[in-house]
């Protein structure tokens, strides 16, 4: 990566952590990448509104790659001293989303200053963290016949400057899942004269295991509790609404699915049984990631290529990612790149972006397309 690049590069990601702005409010972040585009690429831009892609075009005949940084911030304060530290208090980039979005317009430099073979996507992605982001953008897959698609996501579960990849799973399926169950009030005295919510959320706590046994699953299915809300501050009243906040998640959207079923079922179980009216709600919901093989190969032989080292994943990641969508409608693959063993985690107070990374998934990039 040329020098003069690296430190445009470094200096945008800089700025972008200056101005974290939270999943969908992305105006100024957008803006400004698209900005650092214009003033610094020839290449074409294509504004969607909460998001935007740039394009190198090298023929009509020519194979169309597409690769996608997110750009969203966290609701969380920045804590540790940075000279490009959060401006906005309850905002900042402590995924490194800032990084992503500087790598991938670094790569839009050299591609536009040294040529490529393929015609060159460059999608910038809102609303990663709440998982309708790439939703948004699906259609820009079949609009330009993407043939592949690339993503890397910064790690501290790996060495400094390593390659993670696996084939198949990458990142487990997700989605918050709310049970809502409502009796009727009554005198604290007199319970028996209302309908109260907790017994039978009780009992759905209690199934739980039942549900993401090993014995039941093939793949990993998890459902961690989040918070129980259930009656009001005072002593005086019986409970008579609760809420069940729950993350579910599984290895396999199908076992997500079912467990979300098997839920659904026993918590309208219980509501007959008490008498309760029963509702669901569901918010960021995450497909499971899937590396093609072909791809994730791909991503092997520009590490061997670029003389980086590879780390095989042994299991897929717990956590979620919204690269899913994409690979459901094309080839693809999603990796990591370490930023160290004994690194702050991503989504803690003490972690910041490690602006060496940039020029990794940028020279990692530049493979690909060659390739």
């Amino acid at each position: 990566m040329k020098i003069q690049n690296f430190e445009l590069a470094k200096k945008l990601r800089h700025e972008l952590h200056q101005h974290p702005e939270l999943s969908n409010e992305e105006v100024w972040t957008k803006q400004h990448l698209m900005e650092f585009l214009k003033t610094y690429t020839s290449l074409e831009i294509v504004d969607k509104g909460n998001w935007f892609y740039a394009i190198y075009r090298a023929g009509a005949d020519k194979p169309n790659i597409a690769f996608r940084a997110d750009f969203d911030a966290l609701p969380m304060d920045e804590v540790i001293d940075l000279p490009w530290a959060s401006q906005f208090p309850g905002k900042a980039h402590k995924c490194g989303h800032d990084g992503h979005s500087a790598t991938l317009a670094g790569f839009a430099l050299e591609i536009d200053q040294n040529g490529a073979d393929k015609n060159v996507f460059f999608l910038f992605q809102p609303a990663e963290e709440t998982g309708d982001g790439a939703i948004q953008c699906v259609d820009f897959i079949e609009e330009h016949n993407i043939d592949e698609i690339f993503a890397y996501h910064n790690m501290s579960a790996i060495p400094y400057k390593t390659v993670g990849i696996i084939d198949g799973t990458a990142f487990c399926a997700s989605k918050g899942m709310t049970i809502h169950l409502e009796g009727s009030p009554a005198h604290a005295s007199q319970p028996e004269d209302g309908i109260n919510p907790s017994f039978a959320i009780a009992n759905i706590v209690q199934a739980i295991p039942e549900f993401t046994s090993p014995e039941v699953n093939k793949g990993l299915v998890l459902c961690t509790i989040v918070q129980i809300d259930v009656g009001e501050k005072a002593f005086g009243l019986s409970a008579s609404k609760g809420d069940l906040r729950m993350t579910i998640r599984a290895l396999y959207e199908e076992e997500l699915d079912r467990l979300q079923e098997n839920l659904e079922n026993f918590a309208k179980s219980q509501g007959e049984a008490f008498g309760l009216k029963v509702s669901f709600h569901y918010n960021d919901e995450f497909p499971e990631t899937v590396n093609h093989k072909e791809s994730a190969d791909k991503i092997r032989s520009a590490v061997k290529a670029k003389g980086m080292e590879l780390v095989e994943m042994k299991e897929a990641l717990r956590g979620s990612e919204d690269f899913g969508h994409f690979t459901k409608l094309t080839k693809g693959a999603y990796c990591l790149i370490g930023n160290g063993e004994d690194y702050p985690q991503v989504h803690t107070y003490e972690y910041d972006f490690r602006d060496e990374l940039i020029e990794t998934g940028v020279e990692l990039f530049k493979e690909l397309v060659e390739l």
